[in-house]
């Protein structure tokens, strides 16, 4: 682990154990409210991990829109990034790019938030 995740890590453990710690919510009804497309979507109807890389503007503004009423932390898009899910896609194969996609997005947008208001975000 690096030193910038060590640190956020060793932070979360303090808030977690002295305070609240507030999650985002439902990152699929967010996604679907922008009225993503077919083409969007690559034509895998449902498929949000595509979004990671064919529309990361959307996935960005999902989580810019939970830091921005102050949660704390937000989860990745990545919940049907397995190669279970992405097989009934047949796109198995495309795992670690559409997971590493999502995480990326939400680091980012945890880390301008972080800079922008002095609190750490997850």
């Amino acid at each position: 682990m690096t030193t910038n995740a060590q640190t956020r890590a060793d932070a979360l453990r303090e808030a977690l154990a002295t305070r609240v710690v507030v999650a985002d919510g439902a990152m699929g009804t967010m996604l679907q409210a922008q009225d993503p497309s077919m083409e969007d979507f690559q034509q895998l109807e449902g498929c949000n991990e595509v979004l990671n890389v064919t529309r990361p503007d959307i996935v960005r503004t999902v989580h810019e829109a939970y830091f921005s009423v102050g949660v704390d932390c937000v989860e990745t898009n990545t919940f049907g990034a397995n190669f279970a899910a992405l097989a009934e896609y047949d796109i198995a194969d495309r795992n670690f790019e559409l997971s590493e996609a999502g995480a990326r997005i939400a680091r980012e947008v945890a880390d301008e938030y972080t800079a922008a208001s002095g609190q750490q975000r997850w």
